[in-house]
């Protein structure tokens, strides 16, 4: 393996040097190897508060370790970066990296706050940077096929929708198991609406072509529990209601208490059928008509925390930076979406429903 890496390497002199800034599970799962399985990048730099992970990754992919994200971002010689480090972080080094003059490429969530997503879109303006998010639900082979389906009015318009995802919980795969910062609030500052819920939230909208309007949500914590016994800090569940601007109605719901197969599914409900995604295994896609005609499409299966195979967003983000195009999941694109997840939030302390953009009930 490792000589196939510097052969790899030798080929890859030319291509945009990208810094990795968090070197755990997502970072290494996806990130890492997907640069390094691309022509046109070469990791040049690492970052991470546990230097020896960083030296580990450094040994086989190469590249240099730097003892700061600061250090990392004061490299000029490194065009890109991946931040893949705690929620709580993501915008202070985004808006750094970007006014260092590099593009961006930022897991999700976007931010922790509304405030921090729009002052990380007002600094890739500001500097003539690219910011990328990583939704890479919008690359999932089935979701973009369910998309041109929809544009073909293959049933109809929309009516009401469900979409669902949900597993064991992070400790079931972050590198740090039960003591993963995803159950600490200073740093994830949402549980399972964070890790999963805005990834439903993204898609919904991408798939449907129109933005949440308003919501009515319940953030619940209901089982998953820190060592002592005590319930951790951010929620476990999310059941969330999406009024979209058409007027079709539907559920989100992302759960970390799914203790059985993971479940990445959405169902549409139309006027002229049925449309279930990544609902049966067997299918990617099955169509059911009002007359009855079935229609299935055996397209791929879903990525799982237990089969990780190519995410695709990391290719996008290359390929766009190579070409000098509009990255296709920009910070500025997904704002919409963020602004939902964060009036749920606010639904969910204030027992109440939201309108996105407004104050108060309508």
């Amino acid at each position: 393996m490792k000589s196939n890496m510097k052969a790899n390497r030798k080929r890859k002199e030319h291509a945009m040097k990208v810094g990795i800034i968090g070197c755990g599970r997502v970072a290494q799962t996806r990130h890492i190897p997907e640069y390094g399985a691309h022509p046109g990048a070469q990791i040049a730099g690492y970052y991470d508060f546990n230097e020896e992970r960083a030296r580990e990754l450094a040994a086989v992919y190469g590249g240099k370790v730097y003892d700061s994200a600061d250090a990392l971002l004061a490299d000029r010689g490194i065009d890109a970066v991946s931040i893949c480090t705690a929620n709580h972080t993501h915008a202070e080094i985004t808006i750094k990296a970007l006014r260092s003059g590099k593009h961006v490429l930022c897991e999700k969530p976007m931010a922790v706050s509304l405030e921090e997503c729009k002052a990380m879109v007002h600094a890739a303006a500001e500097n003539n940077r690219q910011l990328m998010i990583g939704q890479n639900q919008r690359f999932a082979k089935a979701h973009v096929r369910a998309k041109e389906l929809l544009l073909a009015d293959t049933i109809g318009k929309v009516l009401t929708f469900k979409t669902t995802f949900g597993h064991g919980g992070p400790e079931t795969w972050s590198i740090d198991g039960a003591n993963s910062w995803f159950f600490d609030k200073d740093r994830a500052s949402m549980g399972a609406m964070a890790d999963l819920g805005v990834h439903k939230t993204d898609l919904i909208q991408y798939l449907l072509g129109q933005k949440i309007a308003a919501v009515t949500a319940q953030l619940l914590t209901l089982d998953k529990r820190y060592e002592s016994g005590e319930l951790i800090g951010v929620d476990d569940n999310a059941i969330c209601i999406y009024e979209m601007e058409d007027g079709a109605i539907g559920t989100m719901t992302a759960s970390w208490t799914y203790y059985g197969r993971e479940d990445n599914s959405t169902v549409l409900y139309g006027t002229k059928g049925i449309m279930k995604i990544y609902d049966d295994p067997e299918h990617s896609i099955s169509v059911v008509l009002k007359n009855g005609e079935q229609i299935l499409y055996d397209i791929d299966k879903i990525q799982t925390n237990d089969n990780q195979t190519k995410s695709r967003i990391i290719d996008a983000f290359v390929d766009a930076l190579e070409a000098g195009t509009e990255v296709s999941v920009s910070g500025a694109d997904v704002l919409s979406a963020m602004e939902a997840v964060f009036a749920c939030l606010e639904s969910g302390r204030e027992k109440r429903r939201i309108v996105i953009g407004k104050k108060g009930e309508r």
